[in-house]
């Protein structure tokens, strides 16, 4: 069904894999447009209640493909592509009701780091390495990442990344907070799915529901967030898993979530 990545459900967990390795999963066109597809695919597959996200061979992703982009249409309205193209998967991933595990395999480059820094949680191979490369083109920050970097790093380190596009090890990154985790390359298939398999049985509903009021307290004010949390509290204690975990925990068992 896809021709620019792969999609395999497992065991509650849905694995996109980028699969351009010839050109380090450097986006084309037609790999914007698959990924939207495979990310409607897994929020709307009641089966899965995790999704990782990678790349094939040595790359997470490269960024935009510039030389298909100028061989297929010459010089494009950037802001048209960004519209159709990355912020649908941005916006995907970020109202995704379900967790998102970025598995950085790999250099994660300008739109490939916006893709890794809009997940839930980033587990990186040593080997790994991110760079907002956007301005070695004299471009600047998109995808995301003007949002997310400054929100994680604060105003000046984001800043010195965006403008010298400083291309941080994963343990830079880990230090600075960019990823949860880093991990020798031969364990990072471990402990992603180790990872993978915590989310797929955990409360899924009121992870969907923590990931927006995250979000919202991120940018809103005390009154709005306190408001939202008792919005979210009244949703989440109606859900089975509640229901499951009160139980459990007076019965001293370990907890059976459904996501439901």
């Amino acid at each position: 069904m896809f021709t620019t990545l792969n999609l395999d459900v497992q065991n509650n967990i849905a694995t996109i894999t980028l699969n351009r390795p010839d050109v380090y999963n450097a986006f084309n066109d037609a790999l914007s447009y698959e990924l939207q597809d495979a990310l409607k695919q897994a929020e709307k597959d009641a089966a899965v209640r995790a999704i990782v996200l990678t790349g094939a061979g040595k790359a997470f992703s490269s960024g935009q493909d510039l030389k298909a982009s100028l061989e297929s249409t010459g010089k494009r309205n950037l802001g048209d592509s960004l519209h159709k193209r990355y912020n649908p998967i941005i916006r995907a991933i970020r109202n995704m009701p379900k967790p998102v595990i970025c598995k950085l395999n790999g250099v994660a480059a300008g739109a490939g780091c916006s893709l890794a820094l809009a997940c839930d949680v980033i587990i990186a191979s040593e080997q790994a390495s991110m760079i907002e490369i956007f301005i070695n083109i004299a471009l600047v920050l998109d995808s995301g990442s003007s949002y997310f970097l400054p929100r994680t790093v604060g105003y000046h380190r984001a800043f010195e990344l965006a403008t010298k596009a400083t291309k941080l090890t994963a343990a830079e990154a880990l230090q600075m907070g960019l990823v949860n985790k880093v991990v020798k390359p031969e364990e990072l298939d471990a402990a992603v799915q180790a990872e993978a398999e915590f989310y797929a049985n955990a409360p899924t509903k009121a992870i969907a529901l923590m990931k927006k009021m995250l979000t919202k307290g991120m940018t809103e004010g005390l009154d709005a967030v306190l408001d939202y949390e008792a919005y979210c509290q009244e949703i989440a204690g109606n859900t089975e898993d509640n229901e499951e975990g009160v139980k459990a925990f007076l019965e001293k068992r370990k907890p059976a979530f459904k996501g439901k």
